[in-house]
């Protein structure tokens, strides 16, 4: 077992470990055991009955959180002639094309979202070894590959995430930071439960979210009621 230090440990005598409890206490004690001395993001854990092995199981999708994750995201865009502008307009940090796919391949690595225009993919899958294993390779389903690239990159600055179903069978996202009010993350908590909800697949079988649980990083997790996440 991991030996935690005096900090999580005092945290984690706040929270009883037997109980399941409600969304909105739930995110309160999230603030009370939050000891880091940064702005901590709150994230969210779920356990789910699905078999991500089956194709029509691997849930993944993207949500723009209504109050948004309290972070900058920084954009690349691999855009050329008016989608490029585009990307100008709506304010990606990065906007390039064969000497983008370059700067990525000499280390350039300093963003957190990656967007592209369908034609540009074919010159995106030579980055597949880099962009991979970080999670950053763009993907129709969460609405990083698209025409609309003005859309796509004002709904990354506006606080989207992405969530997607682990070999686990979980799906970890974070929804705000511990300086949110708790109205404001119960509000991205709830619409990240309704995207989950909807995307239940129909060869799901039993109880289909299994359990969930709210941390502050570095913080003790939270566990929820599953049956009753209002």
């Amino acid at each position: 077992m991991p030996k935690h230090g005096k900090k999580y440990s005092d945290a984690a005598k706040k929270v009883d470990s037997k109980k399941l409890y409600s969304v909105a206490d739930a995110i309160k004690l999230v603030k009370e055991t939050s000891y880091a001395n940064f702005d901590a993001s709150v994230e969210v854990s779920y356990n789910l009955s699905v078999d991500p092995k089956q194709a029509d199981q691997q849930i993944r999708g993207s949500l723009v959180l209504p109050n948004g994750t309290g972070k900058t995201q920084k954009v690349v865009v691999f855009a050329e002639g008016p989608q490029a502008e585009q990307a100008k307009a709506a304010g990606a940090d990065e906007i390039g094309s064969d000497d983008l796919v370059e700067k990525i391949q000499n280390g350039y690595l300093d963003f957190d979202v990656v967007i592209a225009t369908p034609m540009m993919m074919a010159k995106v899958g030579r980055l597949g070894r880099i962009l991979g294993p970080k999670g950053l390779m763009p993907n129709p389903k969460t609405g990083t590959v698209t025409m609309d690239i003005e859309k796509a990159v004002k709904n990354v600055k506006a606080g989207q995430v992405e969530y997607r179903v682990d070999r686990q069978a979980a799906i970890h996202t974070a929804i705000g930071k511990v300086s949110f009010t708790d109205e404001q993350l119960i509000e991205n908590f709830d619409a990240l439960r309704d995207v989950i909800l909807r995307a239940r697949p129909a060869s799901a079988k039993g109880q289909y979210i299994k359990s969930v649980a709210v941390a502050a990083t570095f913080g003790p997790g939270i566990k929820l009621d599953p049956l009753n996440l209002d």
